[in-house]
């Protein structure tokens, strides 16, 4: 016992127990534990991913859709430019539409349309931007006839209840040979959105499109059929759809009208949201003419008289003279040229002649007055009005007594006269064309909007905050855990300070560390000698092995050892 608790060589023995100082921060780290380096390896590995996953991680985890109802050469076409443009993109449940982060969708389409995508599956007139060399006449019609296919299915397609269309246009070569030119129709097969419809005025719309696109196509060469085969342009029933549509449109405007004439007059006297007024108009689109001819002579004394044509002829003429004279020989000789008688002495006898005819005229004249014709052309106008209805109904007078309580009072009957007054000037009231006018009193019940206070955090916004940050607040916990976990315990134990060797004056006995493994130093005793350290660890650990199980015995020796006492 004695022998092994006071070594020989005390020198030797603190040379051998005292442990190798490090004083390097590397050779702190390669000086520690396996396990403490592989967490220290493992805890940066970990802190460095998170911290790139948050750098990657984009600001807001909402995504949009950026086209949808794409083909798939149009889809593997875009993708692959969102893979350039590295841009995170998903997709829904059967590849028809692809997300895109909601930030980023304007740029990205706009960015897509640059590059000419998506392209679509039908194509236009950009098919006739680069025509070959050597290319013939029936090629370029065709390739023409396509273009327009493709610009009409465009226009069709831009419909919101239309969700593809095909158009087939048959046109005819024209030809100077024949007397009779074929014309050209059209055909369109629309496949709509699911729950929607074309009304009529859609439908006409869609065929003076298809007609106005080509020349000299009529509305009635074009039809319209839907994704179930129903014909939607019916002959005959088109133009008159669209014709009752601008009808049934001008009988709104008119109303309305009327209405907002009414609200406008009467809101200033009982107050605004205080009244209802509606009209109802009968209107009569039906087109009439008609044409009268009179005829009536000039009537009055001094009433002008008016020549239409007059026409007047004469005739003058005269017959064949009968024989006159002595008949003989000198009857048949031409006759003497007359001569003057000289001194009064008779004329010889004449022979036998013709005397001359009897003349004849006639003048005839025919005038032809004017009578008074009057031609009248009468058509009677569209969309007048044969009957107007109006109700107007106000709301009961609010009345605070003195005490403040508020009752609802109807309005008297002389008040609600004065606004049936009001309201019958402001629609052009006609008694003659039975048009009626009712304004009652009564009160209106108001229903309380109930406000839902919705939380904070049920909220769409803060759903969506949360949401997007959601995955980086993980990330930093975990970083955090695996900072403060394994790294920092690591690192910290690396940065200790190491322990000061003991000083080159001090007793070896002034502590019992060397006996009992505590941290607190006790005075040394002035006069007694210096005990040397052991020489190996094994007899440091036999000594502290005795004084855990045999406390006395070892406080015995300490006794000894402080009176000077041998052992």
């Amino acid at each position: 016992m004695d022998n092994a608790l006071v070594p020989a060589s005390p020198a030797a023995a603190r040379a051998a127990a005292a442990p190798p100082v490090v004083t390097g921060f590397a050779e702190r780290l390669v000086a520690l534990p396996a396990g403490s380096k592989v967490g220290l390896v493992a805890g940066l590995l970990v802190l460095v991913a998170a911290v790139v996953a948050m750098a990657m991680w984009p600001s807001k985890g909402d995504y949009k859709v950026l086209f949808a109802n794409l083909s798939d050469k149009d889809g593997g076409a875009i993708i692959a430019q969102l893979s350039q443009m590295n841009v995170p993109y998903r997709h829904t449940e059967g590849g028809s539409a692809i997300l895109v982060p909601a930030n980023k969708v304007h740029d990205v389409r706009l960015k897509l349309a640059a590059a000419g995508l998506p392209k679509g599956g039908t194509v236009g007139f950009e098919l006739t931007e680069n025509q070959r060399f050597g290319i013939t006449q029936f090629q370029e019609r065709l390739n023409f006839q396509r273009g327009l296919e493709g610009e009409l299915v465009r226009s069709i397609t831009s419909l919101a209840a239309v969700a593809s269309a095909r158009v087939h246009l048959a046109l005819p070569n024209q030809t100077g040979f024949f007397r009779e030119q074929q014309k050209p129709s059209a055909s369109v097969l629309v496949t709509l959105h699911t729950g929607r419809t074309l009304d009529s005025a859609q439908v006409a719309g869609i065929v003076h499109l298809v007609a106005s696109s080509v020349p000299e196509m009529s509305t009635k060469a074009v039809s319209v059929l839907d994704q179930n085969g129903n014909l939607l342009s019916a002959p005959g029933t088109s133009p008159q759809n669209g014709l009752d549509a601008q009808q049934t449109q001008y009988v709104r405007q008119l109303e309305e009208t009327f209405v907002r004439r009414i609200v406008e007059l009467l809101e200033p006297i009982v107050g605004r949201d205080n009244l209802r007024a509606t009209v109802t108009a009968d209107v009569d689109f039906s087109q009439t003419e008609a044409t009268s001819e009179e005829f009536r002579p000039n009537q009055g004394a001094n009433a002008p008289v008016a020549i239409r044509s007059q026409q007047s002829s004469e005739m003058q003429g005269s017959g064949p003279g009968a024989p006159a004279g002595v008949p003989g020989a000198a009857t048949n000789q031409p006759p003497v040229p007359a001569t003057a008688p000289i001194n009064g002495a008779a004329a010889p006898l004449q022979g036998a002649g013709v005397a001359a005819g009897p003349s004849s005229s006639r003048r005839d004249s025919v005038t032809n007055f004017e009578v008074d014709r009057t031609v009248r052309v009468t058509r009677a106008a569209t969309g007048t009005v044969r009957r107007l209805n109006a109700a107007v109904v106000v709301n009961h007078r609010t009345q605070t007594d003195a005490k403040g309580k508020t009752t609802q009072v109807e309005l008297p009957a002389e008040e609600l006269e004065k606004i049936t007054a009001l309201v019958q000037e402001s629609i052009g009231f006609k008694q003659d064309r039975g048009d009626s006018v009712r304004v009652f009193s009564a009160p209106f019940r108001v229903e309380k909007v109930e406000t839902l206070d919705v939380p904070l955090w049920q909220r769409p916004e803060t759903v969506d905050l949360l949401r997007s940050l959601a995955v980086p607040g993980a990330l930093a916990v975990v970083a955090l855990a695996v900072l403060f976990g394994l790294i920092r315990p690591a690192l910290k134990s690396a940065m200790a300070p190491p322990p000061a060797p003991p000083a080159s004056g001090a007793r070896a006995g002034s502590t019992v560390d060397a006996v009992v493994g505590g941290a607190e130093a006790l005075p040394a005793p002035a006069g007694l000698p210096a005990l040397e350290a052991p020489a190996a660890d094994d007899r440091l650990e036999k000594a502290r092995q005795l004084a855990r199980e045999n406390p006395a015995a070892v406080a015995g020796i300490l006794r000894g050892w402080v009176s000077g006492e041998a052992a």
